[in-house]
Order: structure tokens, then C-alpha cells, then sequence
């Protein structure tokens, strides 16, 4: 499986309140009007920022750190950014977005600038640099997360399998 499209960056420590502001908690219920408002208070111009269905999220170390509001992965999901490439993730997020079939992937991501066009190859391992052909290496996806990715996530895992079959 592949993954190609333009990074955005983002810092280090990037928490669910971050991601999604608390005071949207209880006041938006719908998930589609939920993801306009993502990083809105970490860049109050972010939504501009995504392409939807090009846009890679890049990030630093212990991204999704915070609350378990499974609201965080859905809403940059459903706002059409494709993966989220980082130096670490805060475990309960991670679980969530594979928990949804939503790509996360591991790498040193110093490397990787605002708006370069990657391609992340989760079978072999590696992002590559569109424009110079520079690769970094991934942290493997385990086979059993690589499975959910493959069928959109546990519900659909689940009904495709009849149960849980990993």
C-alpha cells in the first residue's frame, strides 16, 4: 500500500484538544462539521492548509497525546488528510486510528519539509522525497494493524470476517 501526497508540518506534543478544541465537545455532534475546525487553535488557518485526499500530516514526537475522545482520528480523517507521519505517537491515538483504518506511520521526520510532495510505501518500509528521490526509513506496521488498514478499520474487519479473524 502506498500513500502519496503534500506534507503538513506541525510540532511536537500535538494533544486532542489540540486537534479537536474542547469547547466543540458537546456543541458539534456531527463529525463531518467537527473536522473544519482541526488545529483551529493551534493555526486558526489550517483547514485552508488541506487538499483533501493529498494532504499528509508531519509530525514531531507524541502526537494525539490526551484525552481517548476517539473524536481526534475521525475528524482528520474525515477532513481528508490521508496519514499522519511522526516521531511517535501517544498510544491511545494510536489505537483509535487503526481502530478506524487511519494510516499512522513512524519515521524521523526532520527530514520532510512544509508542502514536499512524499510517497509512503507502508510494505517496504520508507517515505520518499517526491521531487529528489530521498528515502527514510519506517518503523514497521505490525501485519495485524496492516490488516485493519487493509479493511478500513476493526468494524469493517469485523463484518467482513464475521468476527474478529486476525
Amino acid at each position: 500500500m502506498n500513500i502519496k501526497g503534500t506534507a503538513i508540518k506541525l510540532g511536537n506534543d500535538i494533544n486532542t484538544d489540540l486537534i479537536i478544541s474542547g469547547r466543540y465537545k458537546f456543541s458539534i455532534t456531527d463529525i463531518k462539521e467537527l473536522s473544519k475546525h482541526i488545529f483551529e487553535d493551534l493555526d486558526v488557518g489550517f483547514a485552508a492548509k488541506i487538499t483533501p485526499g493529498e494532504s499528509i500530516i508531519v509530525a514531531g514526537e507524541n502526537f494525539g497525546m490526551g484525552s481517548s475522545r476517539e473524536q481526534a482520528p475521525l475528524a482528520i480523517k474525515e477532513a481528508g488528510i490521508k496519514a499522519i507521519v511522526a516521531k511517535s505517537f501517544a498510544r491511545i491515538f494510536y489505537r483509535n486510528a487503526f481502530n478506524i483504518g487511519f494510516p499512522l506511520i513512524e519515521a524521523d521526520t526532520d527530514k520532510i519539509s512544509e508542502y514536499e510532495r512524499i510517497e509512503i510505501d507502508l510494505e517496504a518500509g520508507f517515505i520518499k522525497n517526491e521531487a529528489n528521490g530521498s528515502k527514510i526509513q519506517t518503523k514497521p506496521i505490525p501485519s495485524v494493524l496492516k490488516t485493519l488498514l487493509a479493511d478500513g478499520g476493526l468494524v469493517n474487519h469485523f463484518k467482513k470476517n464475521q468476527g474478529l479473524k486476525l
